[in-house]
This record gives C-alpha cells, sequence and structure tokens, in this order.
C-alpha cells in the first residue's frame, strides 16, 4: 500500500477564488456544480449568479454561500441557472471577485499528448479555420498550463478566452487544440448550446503521468515509479539534479570548472545530434565547453542561459555553478544564471550531457533557443565548442530515478494539470493519446481504464462520458502480415472503451499520414468523436461508428466475418483488401474479400481452412472496410 501526500498551501499563498474560474467561463447545465477558493479558517462567503447587466435582484437570481475549512478552503456546491447567458458571478468574502460573461452550457475536458495538443494553425486549412473560428462565440477556451508536479496542485493558472480569431491562435503548439475546438464546433452546431473547452495536454507524455496515485494502484505495473514520486515528494529529499550530479561525480569527476583545461579536447559545432559529433549509438556522458568574452561593465539585467529542449539528460554550468538540469525533451532549459557569477572578461559554458539513447543531442534549440542573455543583450552559443566523452553508461552505476519536473513520470501530470480541475463540473472528456505507449498494448488496456475510472471518482460526477481517438495509421507498412505494436495500442483503446461504461471510440486509422505522427486533419477527428458524443452523451440519433466485429464463422476454405455498424458496408479499392486470415497454424496471408450483405467472405491462397481474422493489422494499414455513412471500420483481430 503507497502513502500518499498532498501539498497544501496556506489559504494566505491563495486566491479567494480558483483561476479555474474566470470571465468568459463556461459552467455546467443540468449538474450539482461547483465553485471553490481560499480565505480565513472559518470565515464566509456569499455567492451570487445573475444576468449580465442587472443589480442581482432580479428573478434570474441565485444566492448561496460557503464556509471556509481549518485549511481556509471554501467549496459552494449550487445548481446552474438555466442555459445561455451572460450571467455575472459575485463572489463576497474579505475582498470581493466579479466573473462576468459567463454561459452556462456543457464543459469538456480535452487531454492527452501532442495530437490532442497540436493547434489550430498547424492542422488543415488553418487560416480558413482560424476565420471561421469568429462565427462560434457561444464556444469558450480554457488551456491548462504545464506544469508537472510531486504533489498534487491546487491551482492552475489558465484564462477562459471566447472564440475568436485572435484568441484561438493563442499560446500552445499553434494555438488552441485543433481536436478539441473542432469537437466543439460540432457540438454547438448540432445542439445549439454554449460549450467550454477545457485543454489540458502535453505531448510526448505516456497516459501513467495522467493518472493519480491512487489511481493508478491497483495496474500494479507502475508501484515503484509511483513510490519514487512520493519519496521524492518529502520534506528534505533531494533535488533530482542534485542526485544525478553525484552520481556522475562519482562516476567520472566533475569537469565544469573555468580553470580546466580543455586544449586537448575535441572541436565540435553545436547544437548537434550524438550522430552529428561522431557518437553514433554512444549511451553515455559528453561534457561540452565554450568560452565567451563579455564586456566591462556587463549589461545591465538579470542573466539567463537557454540551450533549449534536449533529447537526454543535461546539467548546465556557468563558471563551475549548476544552472540547470534537463531530463527531457520536454523540459526548456532556460534558468536564470545566479547573480555574481559572470564577469567581464573570460566565461565558460559548461554541459555534461548524459545520453539516454541513439538519437541523443541538442534536438530543438529553436531561432532564440542557444544563447547567455544578460538584460536586453543576448550573447550566442551557436558554433565552436570543445567536447570530450565521459563515461558510457553500461559501466556506470544505476542512475538515480528521473522524477523532478518529469512529465513522463506516473502521476506528475494528474497532480499539475488534473487536479487544480477538481472539483468542476463537467459534462465528459476526450482523449487523444497511446503513441508514447505504444509496445505495451496488454497493459495500455488495463491502465486506461484504471484512469478513466480514477478521473470519474475525482470529478465525483458519476460515471461522465469519455471518447478516445484511436491512433491514426503511420509508418511503413508491411509486404506481408505480421505483429503490430501500433495495432496491438489500438486494440488496447478498443478494450478499454468497452471495460468502462459511457465511453466511445473514433476511429481514424484512415486519416493519418504515413510520415507524420501529427495528421492534420483534425477536422473530421473532432467530428468523429463528436458524433460518438452526441450517441452516448446526448442520445441523438444517427450514426456514430464504422463496422465492428460481431462474429466469424469458418466455412470450408473460406470464413464469414459479421460486423455491427454495418449498414451499406462497402470495400474500397486497394493493394490488398486490408484483411489477412490464417488457418490452425496461425501463419496470416493476405485474404481476398466480397462483400455480402453486412458481412465479408474472406478466403486466402494456401489457406485450405481459414480459422482466425485480421483486419487493419498494422502500424500504417491498408483500410478499404467503410459502412454508408462514410466510417471506417474498427481494426480487429480473432487471434
Amino acid at each position: 500500500m503507497l502513502n500518499f501526500i498532498f501539498a497544501l498551501a496556506t489559504f494566505a499563498d491563495m486566491p479567494l477564488v480558483s483561476p479555474v474560474f474566470g470571465d468568459h467561463m463556461v459552467i455546467q447545465r443540468d449538474k450539482t456544480d461547483a465553485i471553490w477558493g481560499w480565505t480565513k479558517p472559518g470565515a464566509s462567503v456569499q455567492i451570487t449568479i445573475a444576468t449580465e447587466g442587472t443589480d442581482g435582484l432580479n428573478t434570474n437570481t441565485t444566492l448561496f454561500g460557503a464556509t471556509a475549512d481549518t485549511s481556509g478552503k471554501w467549496i459552494a456546491k449550487f445548481k446552474a441557472p438555466k442555459v445561455g447567458g451572460p450571467y455575472r458571478i459575485t463572489v463576497k468574502g474579505d475582498q470581493t471577485v466579479e466573473l462576468h460573461d459567463v454561459l452556462v452550457g456543457d464543459v469538456w475536458v480535452c487531454s492527452g499528448q501532442s495530437n490532442m495538443e497540436m493547434g489550430i494553425m498547424q492542422a488543415k486549412d488553418a487560416q480558413k479555420e482560424i476565420a471561421d473560428s469568429a462565427n462560434y462565440p457561444n464556444i469558450r477556451l480554457y488551456a491548462v498550463p504545464k506544469v508537472p508536479s510531486l504533489t498534487p496542485q491546487a491551482t492552475a493558472l489558465g484564462e477562459w478566452l471566447n472564440c475568436t480569431p485572435q484568441n484561438i491562435v493563442k499560446g500552445g503548439w499553434g494555438g488552441f487544440s485543433a481536436v478539441a475546438y473542432y469537437f466543439g464546433r460540432k457540438l454547438n452546431q448540432d445542439l445549439k448550446v454554449p460549450i467550454g473547452l477545457v485543454h489540458t495536454s502535453w505531448g510526448g507524455t505516456p497516459a501513467e503521468a495522467w493518472t493519480s496515485a491512487e489511481g493508478i494502484a491497483p495496474v500494479k505495473d507502475f508501484d515503484n515509479q509511483a513510490k519514487a514520486v512520493i519519496d521524492m515528494a518529502r520534506p528534505g529529499a533531494p533535488h533530482t539534479a542534485d542526485m544525478i550530479e553525484k552520481w556522475a561525480n562519482d562516476v567520472n569527476g566533475d569537469l565544469s570548472k573555468p580553470d580546466l583545461d580543455d586544449s586537448m579536447w575535441s572541436d565540435v559545432k553545436l547544437p548537434a545530434r550524438f550522430g552529428q559529433l561522431s557518437l553514433n549509438g554512444f549511451r553515455g556522458e559528453v561534457w561540452f565547453r565554450k568560452t565567451i568574452e563579455l564586456p566591462s561593465p556587463l549589461p545591465a539585467g538579470e542573466a539567463q542561459l537557454t540551450t533549449g529542449s534536449n533529447d537526454g539528460i543535461d546539467l548546465n554550468y556557468v563558471n563551475g555553478v549548476r544552472t540547470d538540469f534537463g531530463s527531457s525533451v520536454l523540459n526548456w532549459r532556460n534558468k536564470p544564471v545566479p547573480p555574481g557569477i559572470l564577469h567581464p572578461g573570460k566565461n565558460v559554458v559548461a554541459i555534461r550531457f548524459v545520453g539516454m539513447s541513439p538519437n541523443a543531442g541538442f534536438t530543438f534549440p529553436g531561432i532564440d533557443g542557444f544563447n547567455l542573455r544578460i538584460g536586453g543583450v543576448r550573447y550566442s552559443l551557436l558554433g565552436d565548442w570543445k567536447m570530450t566523452r565521459g563515461f558510457d553508461l553500461k559501466d556506470a552505476p544505476k542512475m538515480p530515478a528521473l522524477v523532478e519536473d518529469n512529465p513522463n513520470w506516473p502521476t506528475t501530470l494528474y497532480n499539475g494539470m488534473i487536479n487544480p480541475l477538481l472539483p468542476m463540473g463537467i459534462k465528459g472528456a476526450i482523449w487523444y493519446q497511446g503513441e508514447s505507449n505504444v509496445g505495451r498494448g496488454e497493459q495500455y488496456s488495463r491502465l486506461l481504464p484504471a484512469m478513466i475510472t480514477d478521473w470519474r471518482k475525482a470529478f465525483g460526477q458519476g460515471d461522465f462520458p469519455f471518447f478516445v481517438v484511436q491512433l491514426a495509421n503511420f509508418g511503413g507498412q508491411q509486404a506481408s502480415p505480421g505483429n503490430s505494436g501500433w495495432a496491438e495500442l489500438r486494440e488496447a483503446q478498443t478494450i478499454a472503451t468497452t471495460r468502462v461504461k459511457n465511453a466511445g471510440l473514433a476511429v481514424t486509422v484512415d486519416i493519418g499520414e504515413a510520415r507524420d505522427i501529427h495528421p492534420k486533419n483534425k477536422q473530421e477527428v473532432g467530428r468523429r468523436l463528436a458524433l460518438a458524443a452526441l450517441h452516448t452523451a446526448y442520445n441523438t440519433s444517427g450514426e456514430y461508428s464504422g463496422p465492428t466485429f460481431k462474429s466469424a464463422t469458418p466455412q470450408g476454405q473460406s470464413i464469414k466475418v459479421t460486423f455491427d455498424h454495418a449498414n451499406g458496408l462497402t470495400l474500397r479499392q486497394a493493394k490488398t483488401s486490408g484483411f489477412a486470415v490464417a488457418g490452425a497454424d496461425g501463419k496470416f496471408v493476405w485474404a481476398d474479400a466480397t462483400v455480402q450483405g453486412n458481412s465479408i467472405i474472406l478466403a486466402g491462397p494456401g489457406v485450405n481452412e481459414p480459422l482466425y481474422v485480421r483486419y487493419a493489422w498494422d502500424d500504417d494499414p491498408v483500410v478499404t472496410l467503410f459502412n454508408g455513412d462514410g466510417l471506417p471500420a474498427v481494426p480487429f483481430r480473432t487471434k
């Protein structure tokens, strides 16, 4: 049994109203909602919800209150007024906070990794779609800042925005999440109610990072990692950077000091990956040093060293003093240089880099991401550096756990990017993630239901609807039927949505891009998610799924596969049917396919008695099977 640590801030450090509430927000209709904040322990707050522009004394006014607990937190439960608005929410305590232009409608949490994070500017038809966003004033946008945390955090410093061409391009990777926006747009068009979209995602992160310590415990696979997070959060626990530095120093010493003689080191150009530095396949420590000349007097202002986003573990030093630490491509290395470290004349920047993969190195310095800045003056670090190889990982003792500030570790993103939202009133959630869990399909089939169950318990609103984007096609196609990590992860996503109530799947295996893990057609992704939501969350009629496997019946030299959601079943032309069959020996071959009503008849050369079937079972499969609504069949296997 794990013991859980929760971070408690004092009321004096906290806002009267949590920043997840603000002007232009949407509050959830037809449910018991909550609003919360902090004041003096035992103090009371009074909340008024009134039609915007009134004196708060009309018939559309809701009055309620709450009392702060011993930690200073107050939480008020209430029933939202009628759909629409705008409303004004007034909270009176030791101060008064007013929230304006508040709408009542449906709120959706939109989460995952980079394909959910990908902004509208990066997606298909960007300029046209950005301009069109002005037509949806009742869609409201909230983006949770990227904050990994060892302990559950109470607040997220986001901001609710009206959906406008100016606001939808703000922040993130190309603006607001394209998938979330297109999903919300379809719901707003069909339902004619305000839609609030709470976007909380981070590219490259695994599902376990989005699950709480309590929620992940039943999975068992992550006990050691979850315990490491808890241990690191204990008072007095050493920082990860301190542990890594000590570990590396014990192996190979400290080569950061400015008076060290590096004249015999190799000359290299940075930024670069290891493969560009004659370090192909090397996994271990590499030191880099650069001497820069600074003027007298030094420019006024704070100093900051920026070395970008790097694939590996690195510690940055200025004149022998550590200034930064990064353990992931998701950490941007740009910490301040402490006062008194820099001086006129020669200064030495050193980087201790521990490469963990064959593709390690400096990956994304960006247009302004490799420099030393002092005040408004920037000194470029591009170009000539000195380099020497340190230890090989295979010869070194076991590395300390890379926990702190690491968004890839179990619980860290739940703590920093989900916990601040609790217990906000929501309609449901959409989820586009899985790429970072490829290769762990069976585990994912247990992990994702655990995460969904965890969120539902935490939000305290029952089995709210939860919809999953199945991974798109990506990579190369196999010449012959074989195994596929991506197909197994898609299967795990399908399994997960059948193991929990009120869940659904948006299949995208036909709209990916073989050479781009971030396909551009986010409009169709959002539309298919909305179709699933309209059916499950709103009980509307109409098809919402592509064909799904129902049964397989051997018929001598052929096998009959029957499908649900098969009205208008069609096979599109391609180099193969996308189906493979196997006999008792389990050796699959591509199959010929013929439509027969809501079934497909399959036969494969050399398979006299087919017993097993696979469809679209590849990283980048051939996709041929659709129903009359143009929705693709869900990939499957019977063995």
